[in-house]
């Protein structure tokens, strides 16, 4: 961030503050060239850490319900939120040479890679049969570089065509109603999750700062209150499988007409404390706006841990924590594994998976070549 080195002029502009200027956000300063905007990295992170946390969470589920409630208020936004910051950033992609590549560098071999390890995780530390590699079947977190890709391949259409949420939403809607839809690449996920996406794809930045109203800042902490009591509600007469957006309703029990009443239930509450959620995210650069950039490694790593934590019984082994104290710890530590697996060092050790540059594998362009030529004749 930075102001210009000049000394301020008095414009009609800067006559006292009225109440109503005084509750409009100030406009964000302007960022240099190719300077990465804070508040991004910043929701990203934390965006990460409730995905971590709630992973965390899981085996304390069972039989606590204060704990229940925390886990389902947060699976009913953390993904939403991630994807629809990941929607926002996918604006510019196109079918371009670069963008593809980008896209297969960044997405697909990542996803093959980890396909491959994650399996290969399991037959060394899950006593299990251990399942086959397959490509087609995403393995546990790797759903996620599965939806990103055809997310991203679709963008030039969601683009293009009018009304594009409202048809997300009615795709969602299907997805949820069929039952028949195949599980390759986890398709259901996929499809029901999508109008997130659409919808960042949308975004522009003054959307963005509509959540930095003084209101809204001040309303999000109730609204997440209420969130966490009507889910402390809720826990007893809700299926929280509902949240994962994985099964059609018939897989749940329940009527397939109960799919549209759901479904659009579930989508107003992501948005709502989507909303709350960045209106908290800080706007200034903090201690862990670094570690926005690496969230894709921790998303990706943190999975081994926990895995690892079921396969091994560490939840049953150690009684003590099931206590609320035990909860507070395993919620320090789940921050402290995804701060770790974000941080720098750990992404230059991992950087040959998540972000290989693999230039031997692509076809220079024609302006490339000629250049080549010109040298070699020089």
């Amino acid at each position: 961030m930075f102001h210009a080195a000049m000394p301020p002029v008095r414009t009609v502009d800067s006559a006292p503050s009225t109440p109503e200027r005084r509750n409009s956000p100030a406009p964000p300063a302007p960022l240099k060239a190719g300077q990465r905007d804070p508040f991004f990295d910043n929701a990203k992170y934390l965006a990460i850490v409730l995905v971590a946390m709630g992973h965390a969470w899981e085996p304390l589920t069972h039989g606590g319900r204060a704990a229940m409630a925390l886990y389902m208020t947060v699976y009913a936004f953390h993904m939403p939120a991630f994807i629809l910051i990941s929607g926002y950033f996918s604006r510019s992609f196109d079918l371009s040479p670069a963008k593809l590549k980008r896209l297969i560098t960044g997405v697909a071999v990542p996803y093959v890679i980890f396909e491959v390890a994650y399996t290969l995780f399991q037959h060394w530390a899950d006593d299990s049969p251990p399942e086959d590699i397959s490509l087609t079947n995403p393995w546990y977190l790797n759903w996620f570089l599965a939806a990103l890709f055809i997310w991203r391949l679709t963008t030039p259409i969601w683009k293009l065509i009018r009304r594009p949420v409202p048809l997300s939403l009615v795709i969602a809607v299907l997805a949820a109603m069929s039952p028949n839809v195949g599980s390759d690449f986890d398709m259901k996920r996929v499809l029901q999750f999508l109008p997130f996406f659409v919808i960042g794809l949308h975004l522009k930045p003054e959307h963005f700062q509509l959540v930095r109203h003084k209101a809204v800042r001040i309303a999000a902490v109730p609204v997440a209150l209420c969130a966490v009591a009507f889910a402390y509600w809720a826990v007893p007469r809700m299926n929280s499988a509902w949240f994962y957006h994985n099964s059609a309703v018939q897989d749940l029990g329940v009527s397939m007409w109960t799919a549209p009443v759901m479904e659009l239930a579930l989508f107003g509450c992501a948005m709502v404390l989507t909303a709350a959620f960045l209106a908290l995210v800080p706007r200034r650069r903090t201690w862990f706006t670094a570690l926005g950039a690496g969230t894709l490694y921790g998303y990706l790593l943190h999975g081994f841990v926990i895995k690892l934590s079921r396969w091994w019984g560490w939840y049953d082994e150690y009684a003590w924590v099931r206590t609320p104290l035990g909860e507070i710890v395993v919620t320090v530590l789940a921050i402290a594994m995804i701060t770790v697996l974000c941080s720098p060092p750990v992404r230059r050790v991992f950087r040959f998976a998540m972000e290989p540059r693999m230039a031997w594998a692509f076809r220079s362009d024609a302006a490339e070549s000629a250049r080549a030529r010109t040298r070699a004749d020089s």
